[in-house]
């Protein structure tokens, strides 16, 4: 099994007393087939506010409540992939074919997604075919950044990354995609 691993680390506009920790795993042992990727939060998570489980559909605006992300882009490349997975099910996929711009929304089959939280942390786990996504697929590695968005009960937002390369929280920036994903 081929595991990469991180922490993610909030933006410090948005700092939350509620979570100690955000934790990545990314098991690139099925690219370019597939991809699983676990985040888990450790916290006080009776303070985080979390999307009721329900029937998993796709779905825009995730990012404004508890959600976590996956970007995703060829090696040497310049455009992106951006997925979305919420504790509730649903989902999210995007092309950009540069930062922020010439947004497409590919076909991709529903990832499996599981949650589960007890009072001290909570785990999402998505795993999503890649071969779906051509481009992806095609390259023989991939840059890596992996996201939070962490709503608490008061309704206050918290935005943690890999990196923050700016004044405000932006994951769309090519500093968060830190991670490699491939052969070595």
């Amino acid at each position: 099994m081929s595991m990469v691993t991180a922490e993610l680390r909030p933006h410090p506009t948005s700092p939350c007393e509620a979570v100690s920790r955000i934790g990545i795993e990314i098991d690139d042992e099925a690219f370019p087939r597939a991809l699983q990727v676990r985040f888990r939060v450790d916290g006080d998570i009776g303070r985080v506010r979390l999307p009721r489980p329900g029937f998993a559909r796709r779905s825009d605006g995730l990012w404004q409540h508890t959600c976590f992300e996956a970007f995703l882009r060829p090696d040497a490349g310049q455009s992106y992939h951006e997925l979305n997975f919420a504790p509730s099910g649903d989902w999210a996929v995007y092309r950009f074919g540069s930062r922020r711009g010439e947004r497409s929304l590919p076909a991709l089959a529903a990832p499996a997604i599981e949650f589960g939280a007890s009072r001290g942390h909570c785990e999402l786990s998505a795993e999503f075919s890649i071969a779906e996504l051509a481009e992806l697929a095609a390259a023989p590695a991939l840059r890596a950044g992996a996201c939070a968005v962490i709503e608490t009960v008061d309704g206050s937002l918290s935005y943690w990354a890999l990196a923050h390369g700016s004044e405000r929280p932006d994951f769309h920036d090519p500093a968060g995609f830190a991670l490699r994903i491939g052969p070595s």
